[in-house]
């Protein structure tokens, strides 16, 4: 059994960020000990891994509660949560083609600023510089 503190550790992510996802009740099985704390078990982390994928895909958290909602609901269900799963991957597909782009322009930009700077030229392309 894993507290916040060690969860959050374990998972990268805040304690808060824990507690908020509690609060939502994105972690049904969560037990409390004897002093009213949050214990998470091994099959509790895989909750928090799949929150965490979600989350960073950009999914809401009224989409997450939905998909572990389903989840409890059983097999039953497995169309739909496929179904947010494709979703997910697809918008997360979206953005890593936009990190693609963002990182090929900082390619760019780093290549000129060494080119600059290997060969002691000024920067004419900064708008600070044009305007003097």
């Amino acid at each position: 059994m894993y507290t916040i503190k060690e969860v959050a550790k374990k998972m990268e992510v805040s304690e808060h960020t824990l507690r908020f996802w509690a609060k939502c009740g994105f972690f049904p099985f969560v037990e409390r000990d004897k002093n009213n704390v949050r214990v998470f078990s091994e099959s509790d982390l895989d909750w928090v891994k799949i929150v965490k994928c979600l989350r960073a895909c950009g999914t809401d958290n009224k989409s997450i509660k939905k998909y572990l909602t389903l989840c409890l609901e059983g097999d039953s269900t497995l169309k739909e949560r496929f179904d947010i799963i494709k979703e997910t991957k697809k918008k997360a597909l979206s953005k890593m083609e936009e990190l693609k782009q963002q990182l090929e322009m900082l390619d760019y930009k780093e290549q000129f600023y060494m080119d600059l700077i290997k060969n002691n030229k000024k920067d004419i392309w900064n708008p600070i510089s044009a305007s003097k």
